[in-house]
């Protein structure tokens, strides 16, 4: 009976690079090492992913302990990842103001038509004020 290859034997991948044996490492070795830019171009989340699949490629064949390890790693990494995420926070501040002035600028650009629409409008009601009472001093006359 011939075992079917899985298709995780497969895959190769071009967007992570770790060192020979890193796994083999303390966690707190591999989740720095996932994090840097060295192995992960990406960023932490594609040496996320690459520690998620190693544990699951791994299955039954890792030994308790060193699975441990390696959830110890990905606690970490994890924290890495949202300590990033907050440092990069005024980013996002800077979009949301990018988009908060450009909200008051349409709500301006508003208000100065509606603006002149209340000009025209009392313009012309001033323009009929002082035609009607030429017409009641003509109606009088005749």
């Amino acid at each position: 009976m011939t075992t079917k290859k899985k298709w995780s034997a497969k895959v190769d991948t071009d967007s992570t690079h770790p060192d020979e044996g890193l796994f083999k490492k303390s966690p707190t070795a591999i989740a720095k090492a996932l994090a840097s830019k060295k192995v992960s171009p990406k960023g932490a989340g594609s040496g996320m992913r690459m520690l998620n699949f190693y544990i699951n490629r791994a299955g039954k064949n890792l030994p308790e302990g060193r699975r441990q390890a390696l959830e110890k790693a990905k606690s970490i990494l994890s924290n890495i990842i949202a300590e990033q995420k907050q440092s990069s926070a005024p980013t996002k501040n800077s979009a949301a103001k990018k988009t908060a002035t450009k909200q008051a600028a349409t709500k301006r650009s508003s208000t100065k038509k509606a603006a002149a629409k209340k000009i025209t409008r009392t313009a012309s009601k001033k323009s009929s004020r002082t035609i009607q009472p030429m017409k009641r001093a003509a109606k009088k006359a005749a």
